[in-house]
């Protein structure tokens, strides 16, 4: 079944500071503020070594999502990832579970703000944690960037004195004596052992578990492929060291038994620095940094729990009313769902002791996740084309698989049982409600031959889809390969059979492939129905092993092609009013960068100013010009345009252009030339300068502007 027809795609408002913020926001609470002193009652001072150690643990999950989330950049995160890789039932209890476990960590970080705010003002907890839930939700409903907005300002200020607080931490030990603290302090360091030390890594390895929820507003974030990778890893490494550094002064600054049973311990900290300069306003600012903690990872669970009803509507999990968006483009019912329950939590549930139970299926699911790209990569689907790659693959992934296992094993029997109980109701939901509403597949039956046959060719479609969507990258080569491109002329109306034997013979000239196997290619592709057709051109497309670079041939039919033969398919669609056709031949082992340039190709097509002026072009070069980037191409005519002047008989190397810039091609006499530094240029050649933005304005200010 498709997805929901009353979904819209969210807007794309969200940039690197924004997920930067998303992610930190997610994880300073309750791990900084409440838990340091309940895990060194576990390990003693190696408490503040145990933090940086559960930091290396959460990397694969990190480098696991940030793959996901490249490739699959959709609302929902780790539901929309387990489903297309593992499949609907995966999905659902990945989905349910995991909005539930967000859910109640959510809830515990606005109880938080109310049991901080309570060291200095006599506040009723709950009223005041369920107002901000309310607020909280109402912001979410107006808009992401709004919530973003206060997200960046909660966690600006949260940094700002978290940043006083340990660089006046690290002067006070160094003025105490390094050497002196640490005898003092922190010894002996492992003050129960190995077994306590790795017991209090799983017990801290939480504080970092909102690092990766920023996934779930993928599909609202501008370049994902650059800014929720770099994102995250700025979270982490910005978590690492105040959790590391920040918690090694907790041990340095209070005595060892106070500080194991202290649950305000960075106001006890501060309360020791300011206590000669300024003690009552030092433990103030550390409780206006806890408050922004907890608003800020209440802010964010809210925007990113409320993303998994959204996503599991489109596709028909959950009843498809929480997959409409509101006048303010947000997914309106499902954060009002989101907020409702994050209330009726605060209100009936001990949620302290709720969310601690959560943190273990949280842990499944980076389990869950790791799994998923190991089955998306040897799936070996084309669609599959992650921005970036998680590094060590599969080492990294094994052991994001094993990790979470062992310290799910380190949180007690009875988070376990709570993770057994979630899944369970998950999968019920699953069989009574979504099994007879679906019939996708999960990318697993494209990893396994021998469950060949239940592979779901929707799921490839879909994964193309979303990467013709993503755009170009940096590296790939579109302006030089239409630059480059030859053209074909047809006057007279044609046959697309006929189209495709003359493209192949042309292209057989610059790829070298025989025109007999491009022309069985391009019509196998035609008779399966995976030739785009759309405002008046077609997009024949195919890969072949062993060839060197893309190619593309640009045909002008300004008859038009005649309506497509009985044999052709085509999805059924006439050719009819067809006058453009492109024909890109890619390498076979380029599957992600055939796509992207397929992609880009069918953006400039949509643009309803196309097909005029590809109509009314003047010859090849103007045909091309129609597809070129207009800030990334340029074409110059020796001796004619303004700073050409003496060019004639000079190589290309010898002259001197802006930084950034190439020829791709040179045309003269109407023959086209691939050139090299040694090529010499002659009066009246035309040169298609490709590069850089900045490259392209620079050249044309020699050139007094455009030819």
């Amino acid at each position: 079944m498709p997805p929901a027809a009353n979904s819209t795609r969210l807007r794309k408002e969200l940039g690197l500071f924004d997920v930067y913020a998303i992610s930190t926001g997610a994880m300073f609470s309750s791990g900084f503020f409440l838990l340091p002193g309940l895990a060194a009652a576990k390990t003693g001072p190696s408490v503040a070594l145990a933090y940086l150690v559960a930091g290396l643990f959460i990397l694969p999950a990190m480098f696991s999502v940030a793959e996901l989330a490249t490739a699959m950049p959709r609302a929902g995160g780790a539901y929309y990832f387990l489903d297309r890789s593992m499949g609907p039932l995966v999905g659902t209890v990945g989905g349910l579970g995991g909005w539930v476990a967000m859910v109640l960590k959510s809830a515990f970080a606005l109880v938080g703000v109310g049991a901080y705010l309570a060291l200095y003002v006599d506040v009723p907890i709950e009223p005041l944690a369920v107002g901000l839930a309310v607020v909280f939700g109402f912001i979410n409903v107006v808009g992401a960037k709004e919530t973003a907005g206060l997200q960046r300002f909660l966690v600006t200020a949260l940094l700002v004195i978290l940043g006083a607080f340990v660089l006046l931490g690290i002067a006070e030990i160094q003025e105490r004596g390094i050497a002196q603290v640490t005898a003092d302090r922190f010894t002996p360091f492992l003050a129960f052992g190995a077994a306590g030390f790795l017991s209090t890594v799983g017990f801290v390895f939480v504080s970092y578990a909102g690092l990766t929820k920023v996934a779930s507003v993928a599909e609202e974030v501008r370049n994902p492929d650059r800014n929720l990778p770099l994102g995250m890893m700025l979270s982490l490494a910005t978590a690492a060291v105040v959790y590391s550094v920040g918690v090694y002064i907790l041990v340095a600054l209070l005595p060892a038994a106070d500080f194991r049973q202290d649950l305000t311990p960075v106001a006890s900290a501060a309360a020791v620095l300011f206590a000669d300069s300024a003690p009552t306003l030092g433990p103030a600012l550390i409780v206006v940094a806890a408050l922004a903690a907890f608003a800020s990872t209440g802010n964010a669970g809210v925007l990113a729990a409320s993303r998994f009803p959204l996503a599991m509507a489109r596709d028909h999990l959950v009843p498809s009313g929480l997959g409409k968006v509101g006048r303010f483009h947000t997914p309106t019912r499902a954060v009002v769902l989101t907020t409702a329950f994050v209330v009726a939590a605060i209100v009936f549930l001990d949620v302290e002791g709720i969310a601690k139970l959560a943190s273990a299926f949280l842990l499944l699911l980076y389990a869950l996740l790791s799994l998923a790209v190991v089955i998306m990569r040897e799936s070996r689907i084309d669609g599959y084309d992650p921005g970036y790659r998680s590094p060590l693959y599969p080492w990294m992934q094994i052991f994001g698989v094993l990790a979470p296992a062992w310290l799910i094993t380190e949180m007690g029997q009875m988070a376990i049982l709570f993770t057994l109980g979630l899944v369970t109701v998950t999968v019920v939901w699953y069989v009574r409600y979504a099994h007879p509403r679906v019939e996708r597949a999960g990318a697993i039956y494209h990893t396994f031959a021998r469950l060949g046959e239940r592979r779901h060719a929707g799921l490839d479609l879909e994964l193309r889809g979303i990467v013709r969507e993503k755009g170009l990258r940096a590296g790939d080569p579109f302006d030089e390969v239409v630059a480059r491109a030859p053209v074909l002329e047809f006057d007279a109306p044609a046959s697309f059979s006929t189209v495709i034997a003359q493209a192949s013979k042309a292209l057989e000239q610059v790829t070298r492939v025989p025109a007999r196997k491009l022309e069985e290619g391009f019509l196998d592709e035609l008779k399966s129905g995976f030739v785009p057709l759309a405002r008046g051109a077609a997009l024949p497309h195919i890969r072949v092993e062993g060839l060197g670079r893309p190619s593309l041939l640009l045909v002008r039919c300004r008859g038009g092609l005649t309506s497509h033969e009985e044999d052709l398919g085509t999805r059924g669609e006439s050719t009819t009013g067809v006058h453009a056709v492109f024909f890109l031949v890619s390498p076979q082992e380029e599957p992600g960068r055939h796509l992207r340039l397929l992609g880009h190709l069918a953006t400039q097509i949509d643009d309803e100013a196309f097909l005029p002026a590809w109509m009314a072009a003047a010859d090849a070069s103007a045909l091309r010009d129609t597809l070129l980037r207009d800030d990334r191409a340029v074409v110059v005519r020796v001796g004619a345009d303004k700073g050409t002047t003496g060019w004639a008989g000079r190589p290309l190397r010898s002259l001197s252009l802006p930084r950034g810039t190439l020829v791709a091609v040179v045309r003269r006499n109407g023959e086209t030339m691939i050139p090299d530094g040694s090529t010499v240029l002659a009066s009246e050649d035309q040169l298609t300068f490709i590069g850089t933005p900045e490259g392209i304005r620079a050249l044309e200010g020699r050139m007094g502007g455009r030819a």
